[in-house]
């Protein structure tokens, strides 16, 4: 198993109610899923505690049989660079780095870079004229896949991706998923899709819906 929860509550200080309750899933190497859900029902709270950006009050988080929950941030840092990446919304590019650079930056982290891979990475997702700019010239779509070749050049594990078309039009959105879920699938690794999108979920091949900080 790949990814294991199990009774994950998670409550941030001053709140009336918890954001998580005993939440419980598991996903395999190579599963691909889509997680749906209101504003405020949980989504991101979850993915941040997948990707070790928090961690949970109770209950077990486990990615390839190692609990996260009790791990300090020098732990879940390492755990980000070598076993799950993160796409973010807002892409979170360096401005000061051509695109080239942040596309190893992740995989430099690693220790993982690889130039003909991330070479073949810009060529698949259409940025081999690209590599020499920087994000700035870019547009949101193009921007978006330097993002995703960020993430995949070092080889994750577990890739979440949070609302990572949200910025987009719909026929980009269509075409950066597209190819997101096939450079997935080429690795093996697994695929978590945060998506408000009623389209794009119903395109993943599993679907998991948030209400209340409950599976409905």
């Amino acid at each position: 198993m790949l990814l294991t929860l199990q009774d994950v509550t998670k409550t941030y200080p001053g709140a009336e109610a918890a954001v998580l309750r005993n939440v419980s899933f598991g996903m395999d190497a190579g599963d691909m899923l889509a997680l749906t859900g209101e504003s405020g029902s949980g989504k991101s709270t979850l993915l941040h505690l997948i990707g070790g950006l928090d961690s949970a009050d109770s209950g077990v988080v486990a990615i390839d049989g190692t609990d996260l929950t009790p791990l300090d941030d020098a732990g879940r840092a390492a755990l980000r660079r070598g076993t799950v990446g993160v796409i973010f919304q807002q892409f979170n590019l360096i401005p000061s780095l051509t695109v080239a650079a942040n596309i190893a930056f992740q995989a430099r982290l690693a220790g993982r870079h690889d130039a003909g891979r991330a070479l073949a990475l810009s060529m698949r997702l259409g940025l081999r004229d690209h590599l020499h700019k920087y994000p700035e010239q870019l547009s949101g779509g193009q921007q978006q896949r330097v993002a995703i070749a960020r993430t995949l050049a070092a080889r994750p594990r577990l890739v979440l991706a949070d609302e990572p078309t949200g910025n987009l039009d719909e026929a980009t959105a269509d075409t950066v998923l597209s190819v997101l879920c096939d450079l997935v699938a080429e690795t093996g690794a697994g695929l978590i899709l945060v998506t408000h999108s009623e389209r794009l979920a119903a395109r993943m091949p599993r679907r998991l819906h948030l209400r209340a900080g409950q599976f409905a």
